[in-house]
């Protein structure tokens, strides 16, 4: 293999690497802005606002000749869809940055794929196509088991912290006074809070991901669809912000750590993230985009010790071992089961005689969600 075709294969890995890394380094900036003051419902207003007014002349560059044409409907379906993945998504993560750390949101994150899985399973004859759940086939009973596991180890992570770890070593601490207890009591409860709100986020983007699928089928211009997506957030997000944010000074955005943040999310948490990602999928499939999700623990750890000061915790690691166990459980079976379909590398007919009825109701049922 000579040096330029190591280069290509080895681009991908690093560019998922590096959108770990900036994923882990949004929630750790936002946690650093907010505990200095920014409100995170204000936050999320501005960073999807100048996201959006970097996406939109973006899509008129790239696709000034080659949109598909949008209706109604369609814009009916980007309004409810950015319902999910931005404004309940991104104001339950960082609601549960704020109640706790980026450890923890990283660790919860490894759900997605269970709920995905899930919601796949759920709607495999709806409008997005076929999840295989065969109760016979020990590759369904492991994606089935890892999704219960995942889900086991994401529970552990929020309901147990156990005791704290610096520099590996277990710190034992002598018996508090009781403002210590109360104090540590609040701890806690923010820890199971902000799980919780992770937990949401978790679902709220799978179910984003997922029922994106067929219009992505539909209307295949993805920077045009983010826009609109990031569009309507914006919108939707701003009317949150205006119920729950009495304060007007919430607003007043200072020149510090509060810009930075912004900025950063709008460029690197969005626009960035999006285009990397997209670009590993055509290249390597999704399923290689979703191996490294469980890296962002480790990163979040590194970072939240360094620049916050954050605490790691007993029951944080034997959690996230858990979820990462079940993730790849899921991740391995997911990327075996069409072995057992194919003869010499092609598909044998009867797998195809025994899907064909299935893919003709989904094709159906998916053109009627989407006409």
């Amino acid at each position: 293999m000579g040096v330029k075709a190591w280069l290509l294969e080895m681009a991908p890995i690093a560019a998922m690497l590096m959108v770990e890394c900036l994923d882990v380094g949004l929630t750790t900036l936002s946690k650093a802005a907010m505990s200095r003051g920014m409100n995170h419902f204000v936050f999320v207003v501005y960073s999807n606002a100048v996201a959006t007014l970097i996406l939109f002349p973006l899509s008129f560059i790239i696709h000034r000749t080659k949109r598909p044409p949008l209706n109604f409907s369609l814009l009916c379906k980007f309004f409810l869809l950015s319902l999910a993945g931005i404004t309940v998504m991104q104001n339950c993560v960082f609601t549960g940055v704020s109640y706790s750390s980026p450890t923890l949101g990283s660790a919860m994150s490894n759900l997605i794929p269970a709920f995905t899985f899930l919601l796949a399973v759920a709607f495999r004859n709806q409008t997005i196509g076929l999840e295989n759940l065969d109760l016979r086939s020990s590759r369904s009973l492991i994606k089935i088991l890892g999704t219960l596991v995942s889900i086991s180890g994401a529970l552990m992570v929020t309901l147990y912290k156990g005791p704290p770890i610096t520099a590996g070593s277990i710190i034992i601490k002598s018996p508090s006074v009781s403002s210590s207890d109360n104090h540590l009591q609040r701890t806690a409860n923010n820890w199971v809070i902000g799980g919780l709100f992770f937990a949401i986020a978790g679902l709220s983007l799978s179910i984003w991901n997922t029922f994106q699928a067929p219009i992505l089928r539909r209307y295949p211009s993805e920077i045009p669809i983010v826009s609109f997506f990031t569009l309507f957030g914006t919108i939707q997000c701003a009317a949150v912000a205006l119920v729950a944010v009495k304060d007007l000074n919430a607003w007043k955005i200072r020149p510090d750590v509060e810009l930075i943040t912004i900025i950063y999310s709008a460029v690197f948490g969005g626009v960035a993230t999006f285009s990397v990602q997209a670009w590993c999928i055509r290249r390597k499939g999704p399923v290689f985009v979703a191996m490294f999700k469980p890296l962002s623990i480790g990163i979040a750890v590194i970072m939240g010790v360094i620049f916050l000061g954050d605490t790691l915790y007993v029951g944080s690691v034997i959690g996230a071992v858990i979820i990462v166990t079940g993730f790849y459980g899921v991740m391995w079976a997911k990327s075996k089961e069409g072995e057992g379909h194919e003869v010499g590398g092609l598909p044998s007919s009867s797998s195809i005689e025994k899907a064909a009825p299935l893919l003709r109701a989904a094709e159906k049922n998916e053109q009627m969600w989407l006409d």
